[in-house]
């Protein structure tokens, strides 16, 4: 690592992240009295806000901006961003970033990596998406917004979280497919989605096909302890404050079911899945899905996991399993909590001024409440670090002209918060002459080019 120069009493933490994990965190940094130096892979800041959340909830995107642009105009927070952290075909390695000349480093990316289930062919047959492709795509994240998703006229959904109904919501709304099926590993009982959320699509859900779907599994439910007739009552609630639309979509819950295997049509695209029937296995205080050997063929054109996320192993930190590598054992200062620091590659020890936050943490786990909380939580770990190690570092302005310069030499656009904001005015001008609520560039070279840094 490079010695800093124009040392500062004032430490200097690099965030890498501008999700609310990565925002949230430079936030706590900033008033507790050290800089930050906000480092983000998206020109705009905001990750899951920004381009997690359905796109026409605008209330609640424009309320998380306004909170994220009083961050941002803090004099101790410099912003950059259009810089992707990896160890190959990004801008910088980790190794590069490393040698800013920060005191301290952290890591709230998110969770940019996808899980397969390892099906069969599940590399070549066409018409299988995951879930945060398809969100970032209507939600006009580049380049996922200029790229092209065949979804057919029958889609299964696996999971039963929110962003399974978000995914419905656009299928229903949007796309206005044939059918919608969703896919359940369990039972109705151990749904995560929220009828906040279902109130946006239950209108599409077949109530009858809802009825026999529950008398078919009604007896495994019984003998869990669970009673059908109350469920089905629950998985009802959200009519009472259900969203009007008009969609020819009909959607249906599927429980018990786990697929094992891919279809191809002689096009080489899915046209079918093969289910398998659970049942629920109490085992202890716990429910498991376990197979009954019973299986049927769903007839399918699309299929799209919303079964959560795993950090992106190419950014260079230990990894494992989906995750980003922790020391083992308890957190040292409070053994009840969870450890934030990155492990040594080559130790099962800190490694030192490094930490995690967010969904780099934990992938997928909550949304924007959790990972400001989990984001705050990390900022106070780097504080109690900065205090029982002060390390020196060079100053915020050494810091960031360190990254200006690298970026220079290698020839590579950056945007900075002012930049941010320029690019804010021209395209609340745009949706305003189209008569919009929000109009967004689709592209990060419209977005340059709109603020001329190309």
């Amino acid at each position: 690592m490079t010695e800093p120069n124009n040392t500062s009493s004032r430490p200097v933490v690099a965030v890498l992240g501008a999700g609310p994990a990565g925002l949230y965190a430079a936030n706590k940094l900033a008033q507790e009295g050290v800089d930050v130096l906000l480092i983000n892979r998206d020109i705009k800041p905001g990750g899951l806000a920004e381009y997690g959340i359905y796109f026409d909830k605008h209330k609640m995107k424009n309320g998380l901006r306004k909170q994220f642009d009083r961050i941002l105009a803090q004099k101790n927070i410099a912003y950059m961003g259009h810089i992707e952290v990896r160890q190959q075909g990004g801008t910088l390695t980790l190794e590069e970033f490393e040698d800013l000349g920060c005191a301290a480093y952290l890591v709230a990316v998110g969770a940019q990596g996808t899980r397969k289930l390892g099906y069969d062919g599940e590399d070549q047959i066409s018409g299988l998406f995951h879930a945060k492709d398809l969100v970032y795509h209507y939600n006009q994240l580049p380049p996922f917004a200029s790229q092209e998703f065949s979804i057919g006229q029958h889609v299964g959904i696996i999971g039963m979280g929110n962003v399974m109904v978000d995914i419905a919501h656009w299928l229903v709304w949007e796309k206005k497919v044939a059918s919608v099926t969703i896919l359940a590993r369990r039972g109705p009982a151990e749904r995560a989605y929220t009828d906040k959320e279902m109130r946006e699509v239950i209108r599409a859900v077949d109530l009858d096909a809802l009825d026999v779907e529950i008398a078919r599994i009604a007896d495994n439910l019984r003998s869990v302890g669970q009673d059908p007739e109350a469920l089905k009552k629950e998985l009802r609630e959200p009519l009472d404050k259900a969203e009007v639309f008009d969609s020819p979509t009909r959607m249906a819950f599927r429980f018990l079911v786990g697929v094992n295997k891919l279809i191809a049509g002689p096009d080489g695209r899915l046209a079918a899945v093969e289910l398998g029937h659970n049942q629920l296995i109490q085992k202890g205080d716990r429910l498991n899905a376990q197979s009954t050997g019973q299986t049927e063929i769903l007839p399918l054109d699309t299929l799209v996991y919303a079964i959560g996320d795993q950090v992106d192993e190419g950014l260079g930190l230990p990894f494992r399993n989906g995750q980003f590598l922790t020391p083992s054992g308890p957190n040292p200062h409070e053994p009840e909590k969870a450890r934030y620091e990155v492990k040594d590659p080559q130790h099962d020890q800190p490694r030192p001024g490094w930490f995690l936050g967010g969904w780099a943490r934990i992938a997928s786990d909550g949304l924007v409440g959790k990972a400001r909380a989990d984001g705050e939580t990390a900022a106070n770990e780097v504080l109690r670090w900065l205090k029982q190690h002060n390390p020196q570092s060079a100053d915020l302005a050494s810091c960031q002209q360190r990254l200006r310069t690298l970026l220079q030499q290698k020839q590579h656009p950056f945007v900075e918060y002012a930049d941010v904001l320029t690019l804010q005015s021209i395209e609340q001008a745009r949706a305003d002459a189209l008569g919009v609520p929000l109009f967004k560039f689709n592209t990060n070279e419209e977005m340059l080019a709109a603020i001329q840094k190309s």
